[in-house]
């Protein structure tokens, strides 16, 4: 390849590294090209894109992105979906897909902006439910003890209304 070539694939590729939330590492030894293009295409519509990556360039680029931790990871025929939106839709896509077809593809780790990933995190970041479900869990464990408290802080009040409303049919006669 020539230089000025592989200058510009290293430029892409850290433009790719750098907008990049997330990164899964793959082995796509024995897919065809149209199991590929299957993939390619639904990772596309969860705004992620599939790469086959010569190790060197994406070593080089990877570097010049800041994630050095990175480096051990580029060993052997890969390709790396890149994702720079929900982090778990990437790993639940390419999961989804190994083993819905029973695909050959294998996930060999991944890498986060801060640090590595193993096989057992993608997995783990695939069972994740999407953000949004996340959120709402998190709100409700917090809504949970204060309406809890809001609840006791009301009982005496509450007895002491049910007492008087007592008071008030006696009174009446009813």
């Amino acid at each position: 390849m020539a230089k000025e070539k592989k200058a510009k694939i290293v430029e892409e590729l850290q433009d790719t590294f750098s907008k990049s939330s997330v990164g899964i590492l793959t082995d796509y030894r024995g897919l065809k090209t149209a199991e590929l293009n299957v993939i390619r295409r639904k990772l596309r519509d969860a705004n992620a894109e599939y790469k086959v990556v010569k190790n060197t360039l994406a070593l080089i680029a990877a570097k010049n992105s800041g994630l050095e931790h990175t480096a051990d990871a580029f060993a052997g025929p890969m390709a790396v979906a890149f994702s720079s939106g929900e982090i778990t839709e990437t790993a639940k896509i390419l999961t989804e897909y190994i083993r819905s077809n029973k695909s050959t593809l294998k996930i060999l780790g991944g890498f986060l902006t801060d640090r590595m990933l193993t096989v057992a995190d993608v997995d783990t970041l695939a069972k994740l439910p999407p953000r949004t479900v996340l959120i709402s869990q998190v709100m409700a464990g917090i809504q949970s003890p204060i309406s809890g408290l809001v609840n006791v802080l009301a009982a005496p009040i509450r007895g002491m209304m049910q007492v008087l409303q007592g008071r008030i049919q006696q009174m009446e006669g009813k």
